[in-house]
């Protein structure tokens, strides 16, 4: 499959700003963890590049990401 790198940031771009409402708006938070987790599947970066050769802000935002979606699920566990 040839994925397009413009089409996976706007993937990635759209899943995050939907996981951002539903977390806001409608306080859903276990929705809001499975838009967010679902992003994580549209890398966008270049997904040629592998992970020990990619820059820190890259992992950095990327592991930022998934401990956000943990922090989804625990806050759906507690509301």
């Amino acid at each position: 499959m040839n994925n397009s790198p413009l089409m996976n940031r706007i993937l990635y771009g759209s899943f995050c700003i939907m996981g951002a409402y539903t977390s806001v708006f409608n306080h859903d938070f276990f929705q809001a963890a499975a838009f967010l987790g679902i992003a994580l599947a549209f890398d966008p970066f270049d997904q040629t590049v592998t992970w020990k050769d990619r820059p820190i802000f890259q992992k950095g935002l990327l592991i930022g990401h998934v401990c956000f979606v943990l922090l989804m699920l625990l806050l759906g566990w507690l509301k």
